[in-house]
């Protein structure tokens, strides 16, 4: 029987202030202990060395409530993902912390990675939306333990904010890797909200006791769990050497220049140290506001310090594009602004390669504050134009799909009109290389793509979230591209296997919430998807 965990506030660094709600953020990518680099991740539940998929529908009705929403969990196997050997998991699953309230959002953003250290990868569930109480909106986020049975309900870890408050929405942004050595048992865990970032640590023990940074208890599974820590208490966490992040003053005094509104979280370890390093990234503020900007934290044996500022965003994914054992940062900016603010774009993809200084642009590692390398759908070899309202980069996904041993880049625009019909969607899949990420042998899909099941439709947000996925462990990465969207936002996934060529449509099939057994009407089923 697996013990219970005690969730120790290492640092509440509250790294940004932007005087604006936090938006739901995309599927965070998680490092472990084992490989924190982003293109080996292998998100494994059950310990059986397959690649499993964790997929959220926040908008679901669960026991009459609706927008309570759930995740579902497919286990990988030598056939690869199926509807099969899979399992729904809610606030009314037996252990699970709460129960299914109109509009939590349960599943709006999702994270995984070993916080415990057992060998086993645990999934972490955000319900940005819940009320605690009488407080609207404070949200909440649910800490599930992987087993070899898979995951479970039992035991359960609740986490909120410190001094929940009306609209926080506690968990909109999620990640967990092995940014520093604390003392803790495995990855430690970053949840997101509208004050900003909180770093959880968790470690086995035999009590259900919390300790917090201010070292009083709580009592595991209630809402006593959180910290509870004020600034004293995290400068002075700080102080020792925990985490020498930024406290609100701290951040607007010295640290950066340009105020963002955060919404994502990734990881990877762009420097090559062996620690992961963290991005936060959201859209400008102030003068010239809704511009991606994201914020660099790089891990070490000690601590976590932030770096600088750099252009992308809100949209942001790791991995390992050029071979050359760092990962590398690609943010999306579906929604980009002209230099004058006034009109949309089509969407930016914007490309940082790993260097020993971080994640660095067209300067390389002399000049790590140079912009990154664009990518637009006017590029060239990239197929199709750029259009207002295409949301190209609005969402992001690395992996190795035909086996060469370099990350590609998929990525979705979910306001892509497909002839005459607007907001259907498309996939682009671009290639990693030696030399860089490359449009030679790109790879495009959309509903209307030969042996791509269904039709495109108004509306339908087809790559709204793309994931690149190896649950057969055959060493290439296949493609789940989601239309929550699809048939009045239901929502529906695709998989697209892939061959010695890349991803494929050909074999290419389609499921739902219902296939899996779980309500399907108005879910949004693949609004979040794990990586």
């Amino acid at each position: 029987m697996r013990k219970n965990r005690s969730a120790t506030v290492t640092a509440a660094s509250f790294l940004l202030l932007a005087g604006a709600g936090i938006t739901a953020a995309p599927t965070a990518h998680a490092g472990t202990l084992d490989s924190i680099r982003a293109s080996d991740r292998n998100c494994d539940f059950n310990g059986d060395g397959y690649e499993d998929t964790l997929i959220g529908a926040p908008t679901a009705t669960v026991s009459g409530a609706v927008g309570a929403g759930y995740v579902t969990v497919q286990y990988g196997a030598a056939g690869g993902i199926s509807t099969g050997n899979s399992e729904v998991i809610h606030q009314a699953t037996s252990g699970v912390p709460g129960s299914p309230q109109a509009g939590d959002a349960f599943g709006r953003a999702v994270a995984t990675g070993d916080l415990d250290g057992d060998g086993y990868d645990d999934a972490v569930v955000a319900a940005p939306d819940e009320d605690l109480g009488t407080t609207a909106d404070a949200g909440g986020t649910v800490v599930l333990w992987g087993t070899p049975q898979g995951l479970t309900g039992a035991a359960s870890q609740w986490l909120e904010a410190p001094a929940p408050t009306a609209g926080e929405r506690f968990g909109a942004g999620l990640a967990a890797a092995r940014f520093f050595d604390g003392g803790n048992a495995g990855d430690l865990l970053a949840v997101l909200d509208k004050d900003g970032l909180e770093l959880y640590a968790f470690e086995a023990t035999g009590d259900a006791s919390v300790r917090r940074a201010d070292g009083t208890e709580g009592t595991d599974g209630t809402s006593s769990t959180s910290s509870t820590a004020g600034t004293a208490d995290r400068e002075a966490v700080q102080q020792e050497g925990a985490v020498r992040g930024l406290d609100d003053s701290a951040r607007l005094s010295a640290a950066a220049t340009q105020n963002i509104t955060p919404s994502s979280l990734t990881t990877g370890d762009y420097d090559g140290n062996g620690y992961a390093d963290l991005v936060v990234s959201g859209t400008s503020t102030g003068a010239k506001p809704g511009h991606g900007w994201s914020m660099y934290f790089a891990g070490g044996s000690e601590s976590m310090a932030f770096q600088r500022e750099l252009r992308g965003g809100p949209v942001a994914a790791s991995g390992d594009i050029n071979g050359d054992g760092l990962d590398d940062l690609v943010t999306g900016e579906p929604h980009s602004p002209d230099d004058d603010g006034d009109t949309l774009t089509g969407g930016l993809v914007g490309v940082y390669y790993g260097s020993a200084a971080g994640p660095a642009g067209e300067g390389g590692a002399a000049n790590p504050d140079s912009p990154p390398q664009w990518w637009t759908q006017n590029s060239p070899g990239v197929p199709g134009a750029a259009e207002q309202g295409d949301g190209w980069g609005t969402d992001l996904s690395l992996g190795d799909s035909n086996g060469d041993g370099y990350a590609d880049v998929a990525i979705g625009a979910s306001g892509e009109d497909i002839g005459t019909i607007s907001n259907a969607g498309a996939v682009w899949v671009l290639r990693g290389t030696a030399s860089g990420l490359s449009a030679t042998g790109v790879r495009d899909f959309n509903q209307d793509s030969t042996n791509v099941p269904g039709g495109p439709e108004t509306s339908d947000l087809f790559g709204a979230q793309v994931r690149l996925t190896d649950p057969d462990a055959n060493g290439r990465h296949g493609l789940l591209a989601a239309a929550p969207g699809e048939n009045t936002n239901d929502g529906v996934v695709w998989v697209l296997p892939s061959s010695s060529g890349g991803v494929t449509a050909t074999g290419s099939w389609t499921y739902g919430g219902g296939s899996l057994g779980a309500p399907s009407a108005n879910a949004r089923y693949g609004a979040t998807i794990d990586e």
